[in-house]
């Protein structure tokens, strides 16, 4: 990256719009109702907690929800009051959604990672520093009185020291704030920070659902892919992008062709697969490769220990999982090798390993499980 070029938003997918300029959320209706009941029943808790796996809508929910209550009059009491909203929807051309999009709402506070002290790259976490320029925002009297907000994206980024002053804020919070915190594994947080917070969980998007947020988010999937992206994704729209831009359906397609070919691996095909991965400015797609061998050792594993048949990924996929894990001991042989791998995949990584050898060596390992396996 050149001195002059921008840096990324750090809570931005590469290529999607950024989570406030998306027009809809698929998939979280039961989410989206439960925030608005306690709206309009007039329990809204000062801090909510959107939790899920990364790419699902969590930070695409946080700032509808935001829009929402910074758009929406407060009930004075009166008898020509409006009637209580029955939908989050706030119009695009509302002043509050103008200015949130512009990044220019005086109300809304935005923490996430910064830059570094050179304002050459982002730092790694969120610092201490980022949460008190929070503090000091409301630490200031609103200019109208109102209702203010803040998204927190994500707080899993916040290092130790910003994480206690994070606490301080939730155990004595502003008047009138609202703070929505994304969390992509919130088992990892400080207890006291999850017990100061109501949860809101999403769930990964069904196939149709992950299908409309993707072709909303820019990209494209064909009909009779959708099952298969659904379930390599995880149901994860940020997932399902990186997917379809490393054409990740076509490399699982080919992996499965190579496993199908165990416990005598076909070196031809593996070599060419390390090749692909080796390859100059190929670091995206090896990473996605070493993901998708995890994926399909965790399906192996899972097949194998509860005898029931996912959704086919790939063509011959189900045959393949019967043929190499046709009970619990093969299961366990799997799910043991896919920790093994991911750890020597960790470790070549951080020593720069050459990607073409790691991943030959990753595809060796299978075989000789598979091997293995066969002879008991």
């Amino acid at each position: 990256m050149a001195a002059t070029d921008p840096l990324p938003d750090p809570d931005r997918l590469e290529g999607a719009p950024h989570p406030r300029e998306t027009a809809t959320l698929f998939g979280h209706a039961g989410a989206e109702a439960g925030f608005l009941q306690a709206f309009t029943s007039g329990r809204l808790h000062h801090a909510w907690m959107l939790t899920g796996p990364k790419g699902v809508g969590k930070a695409t929910l946080a700032w509808r929800l935001a829009r929402f209550l910074l758009a929406t009059p407060e009930d004075d009491g009166g008898m020509f009051a409006a009637p209580p909203p029955t939908t989050l929807d706030v119009a695009p051309e509302n002043p509050v959604a103008r200015r949130l999009l512009q990044l220019a709402e005086p109300r809304h506070f935005l923490l996430r990672r910064a830059p570094n002290d050179k304002e050459t790259a982002l730092s790694q976490v969120i610092s201490v520093d980022e949460v008190r320029k929070m503090k000091s925002f409301f630490a200031l009297t609103a200019a109208d009185g109102g209702r203010r907000t803040a998204i927190i994206d994500a707080v899993d980024e916040m290092n130790p020291a910003a994480a206690n002053a994070l606490l301080k804020l939730l155990e004595e919070p502003p008047p009138n704030v609202t703070l929505f915190l994304i969390a992509h594994q919130p088992a990892r947080l400080l207890p006291t920070i999850r017990s100061r917070c109501r949860e809101l969980r999403l769930t990964p998007l069904a196939p149709q659902d992950l299908a409309d947020a993707l072709t909303q988010a820019g990209g494209d999937i064909a009909p009779e892919d959708r099952t298969a992206l659904a379930e390599l994704s995880g149901g994860s729209v940020g997932e399902a992008f990186r997917l379809t831009n490393l054409d990740g359906l076509k490399l699982y397609a080919a992996l499965t062709r190579l496993f199908s070919t165990l416990p005598r691996l076909d070196r031809p095909q593996a070599l060419a697969l390390a090749e692909l991965a080796g390859a100059r400015g190929a670091a995206e797609t090896f990473d996605l490769l070493v993901t998708l061998i995890d994926l399909f050792l965790a399906r192996l594993a899972r097949f194998g220990a509860t005898g029931q048949t996912p959704p086919e990924a790939a063509p011959n996929e189900v045959q393949l999982l019967h043929r190499l894990a046709p009970h619990p001991q093969a299961a366990r042989a799997w799910a043991e090798l896919a920790q093994t791998l991911s750890a020597r995949a960790r470790r070549g990584k951080a020593v720069n390993l050459d990607p073409a050898a790691l991943l030959m060596d990753m595809l060796l390992k299978v075989d000789e499980t598979a091997g293995s396996l066969a002879l008991r």
